[in-house]
């Protein structure tokens, strides 16, 4: 990060950034960008793409940033493919409170696994969620996936 610490207290993927590999969420480390679960996930495998660098908005990133919040979008959507066999993505970014931003200021790409036919529709209809496996699960799988990768 070039900020500093103390600016980013309270920012939970600055603080999973500064646990470095004691962070049991995060799947994938990049240059400028990591992987990592979502804690509260809409589906198995739900992964967040996440700057180093605490910066809220797409325009905020510089070009080495933006290529790797990318490649590494695609790289999570590979891993998914070959671990969980999805039959499709949702894939975006939510930028400010008014479109459900859950962390304003660091951006984040959500990368959430679909199936036809799955349970999503619960946490609107039931306020509940269906996750067959549990995170520490999914995160082993996904780091191994991320491992056999080709880095080109």
């Amino acid at each position: 990060m070039t900020e500093s610490s103390s600016a980013m207290s309270g920012c939970i993927f600055c603080e999973a950034l500064e646990r470095g590999d004691g962070e049991p969420l995060v799947v994938h480390r990049g240059a400028r960008a990591f992987v990592i679960l979502n804690k509260f996930p809409y589906n198995n495998g739900h992964l967040m793409i996440v700057p180093n660098r605490h910066v809220g908005r797409l325009a905020g990133l510089d070009a080495g940033e933006l290529g790797e919040l990318m490649t590494l979008t695609q790289a999570a959507e590979r891993a998914l493919t070959a671990t969980y066999g999805p039959h499709g993505f949702n894939m975006g970014l939510n930028l400010g409170k008014p479109v459900g931003a859950g962390v304003l200021d660091h951006l984040h790409m959500h990368v959430v696994p679909r199936w036809d036919g799955d349970t999503n529709f619960m946490s609107v209809v039931g306020e509940t969620r269906v996750l067959p496996e549990e995170l520490p699960a999914t995160a082993a799988r996904l780091r191994a996936a991320f491992g056999r990768l080709d880095p080109s």
